[in-house]
Order: C-alpha cells, then structure tokens, then sequence
C-alpha cells in the first residue's frame, strides 16, 4: 500500500506540474494586459512600469515559468494584480463556501438517484422505470443556469419562499445558510442526481444480472438479503467512481451557478478573475482543482479495496 501512495504522489505531482505550465501558456495567448486591467483609470506610465517590474511580467516567458513553478512548490502562488492579496489566502478564503455548496448538492442528488435508480432496474421495463428513464435525461440535458433561473422565478418571484442570492456562513447562522443553499445546491443536485440515477441503474441491472445474485436467490435468501449483500456491494465500485468525480467537480466550482446565485464561491472568484484579466488567480484556481481532482481520484481508488476485498494495492 505505501508503493503505491507513493506512486500515485509522483504521477499527482508530474500531473500538476503539467497543469500548471499549460495554463501559463495558454493564459498568455489571452489578449489584453492584467497590470493594464488593474490599474483601471489611474494610469500611470511610471507606476505602470514599477508594478511590471514587480510582477515579473519583463522577464522571458521561460524565466517567469520557472519563478512560478519554484514558489508554488512552496506554497507561494503569487498576488492578485487587482487588489495585491495572497493568491493562496483568496482561494482558501473562498473554498468554504464551495464546499458547503458542493455537499448540499451532493446529498441532494444521492437522495434523489440511489432509490430512483435501485428502483429502476428492479423494476425494469414497467413505468417506473419508463419513468425515472425519461426524468434523467431530462435532468442531464437541462442546463443549469435555466434550472436556476427557473427556481428563482418559482420559488422567489412567484412563491416568495427563498432568497435570490447571497450567502451566510454555516457556521454563523445554519438556518440562514440553508436557506441561501437550497436553490444552488438544486440547481446542481437535481443535474448530477440525474447523472448518477443513470448510472447506479445500469450497474444494479449488469450486477443484478450476475451468476453470484442468481445463486443467492437460488439458495433461498430473501430478495433484500440478496440486493443488500450480493447486488449492491458489487455495484458500488463504478457508483463510487462517478460519485467521486461529481464531487470533485462540484468542489472545482461551478461557475454558472455561483455567478447566478452570487455564491461567493472558487467558481465565482474564477469568474472574477478571468474577466479582470488577475492571471495569477486563475492559475491558482486551476492548480488548486486540479488537486481536487488528483485527491477524489485516490480516495476513489482506495475506497474500491474497501468495498470489495478481491482488489488490492501493491
């Protein structure tokens, strides 16, 4: 076991090594000046020149590559040319808020897609599963932002139910919280849920389907005994793969929904970013989802060794 985290911390760090100098390089295809961008109206050609300077923006790409690469390998990733913070301290300050979001909708979409989806293929060719069949398609193909609005028209303009926007820390006000998260966390739940009810159908149909579960209906178990034991505990490995992805893109920000809802989140600051050109954040973001990704992928892995004893790691 401890070969393989070790394997797996060396492909993690060549991938983000690799992330990062191909996001340098693509950003500096965008057209327009960041220094430029940030010093808006009070442009000074000697103040312009001393904030170059001060970047590093002077020096050749390849020096300033390596200057990039050698502070974030410690943890230093550079100042936001708008406001001069800590790139590090802005996308820490904003990861809260993503990942109360991110949860809130992942529970939602495992509520909705774990009985839809078990349900479905117990039942499959009835209505319920002509049914759930239809609904998930529909949730996927849904795009999110129009989901959003329409909650927004439903249960703010119409209902006067939610807030539109905004955000409240869980843990200064939790009521309030979750009245702030529950149109967000919609909006992406009821989309990943659709994605996941599609998947955990079709594993619980092809484990369903396996001479293991045939045998334990022959021996005389009873049909829950059967699903809990044998059906199920086979089909979590490739629910768990996909579960785990959609985690960790929720924890990478969903940008259209943050914006939308003005969750102050790693997708909303992203957004920010892009649009006023504060390079040096982006490419933090982009790192930081990248570990996002390297870290549900291990966890992933590890939890299949957990779930079924046959696989294991050298």
């Amino acid at each position: 076991m401890l070969r393989y985290l070790l394997r797996r911390a060396v492909q993690a760090l060549v991938v983000l090594v690799g992330a990062a100098v191909l996001v340098f390089f693509l950003l500096q295809l965008v057209p327009g000046d960041p220094v430029r961008a940030a010093m808006g109206t009070r442009f000074n050609p000697e103040a312009y020149e001393e904030l170059i300077a001060a970047a590093g923006l002077d020096r050749p790409l390849h020096e300033q590559l390596v200057s990039y690469l050698a502070g974030a390998a410690t943890g230093d990733f550079g100042v936001s040319f708008r406001n001069g913070e800590s790139v590090f301290e802005l996308v820490v300050a904003r990861m809260p808020a993503t990942i109360s979001l991110a949860v809130a909708a992942l529970i939602i979409a495992l509520l909705i897609s774990f009985p839809l989806g078990i349900v479905s293929a117990m039942r499959r060719g009835t209505l319920v599963d002509h049914v759930a069949r239809i609904g998930s398609q529909i949730g996927i193909s849904v795009p999110d932002f129009w989901l959003g609005i329409m909650l927004i028209l439903v249960l703010t303009s119409w209902l006067g139910l939610l807030p539109p926007s905004g955000y409240t820390p869980i843990t200064e006000d939790p009521l309030d919280w979750l009245r702030h998260v529950i149109m967000p966390a919609l909006a992406v739940g009821l989309i990943s849920g659709s994605i996941l009810t599609r998947f955990i159908r079709s594993a619980t149909l092809e484990s369903n389907d396996q001479d293991f579960a045939r045998t334990a209906r022959a021996k005389g178990l009873h049909e829950s005994a059967v699903m809990r034991d044998h059906v199920l505990r086979n089909a979590m490995v490739p629910i768990i793969t996909v579960a785990g992805i959609q985690l960790a893109s929720l924890l990478g920000g969903v940008i259209v929904v943050e914006v939308l809802f003005a969750w102050p989140g790693l997708g909303r600051l992203t957004y920010d970013a892009v649009l006023a050109r504060d390079y040096t954040v982006v490419q933090g973001a982009v790192l930081l989802v990248a570990a996002i990704f390297l870290v549900a992928n291990l966890v992933v892995d590890l939890l299949y060794a957990l779930i079924d004893p046959r696989i294991r790691y050298r």
